[in-house]
């Protein structure tokens, strides 16, 4: 089953939610600030997308500046951070299966589907 991780607030979110509606697909939206993910969805998503925590933060939000930047965070505690501040994480994130992309661009998201 295909998921995006939605922030309706957020253009580039809403653009892939455009194209997944658009790709005639069943796919769930999750509005993970509504429902933050646990430590263990973030970490399972983080291997889906074959990244680095540090990868999936969105680094000029004023949270990361204020709380994070310029300190030297192990991956779990980035993982801890994203969890606290789900409004970190880069949007959208679609997975399909085994597979996941930021879709950013939208494009990306034809990758795994």
């Amino acid at each position: 089953m295909i998921k995006i991780y939605h922030n309706p607030r957020c253009s580039k979110s809403r653009q892939g939610l455009q194209f997944l509606e658009e790709s005639n697909q069943e796919f769930e939206v999750i509005k993970y600030l509504d429902n933050p993910l646990s430590k263990e969805e973030l970490t399972k998503l983080v291997v889906l997308l074959k990244i680095k925590p540090i990868e999936l933060v969105r680094k000029n939000e004023a949270i990361w500046k204020e709380n994070y930047k310029n300190k030297t965070l192990t991956d779990t505690q980035i993982i801890e951070a994203l969890v606290t501040n789900p409004k970190l994480m880069e949007r959208p994130i679609i997975t399909n299966e085994n597979k996941a992309v930021i879709g950013r661009p939208t494009e990306l998201i034809k990758t795994i589907l």
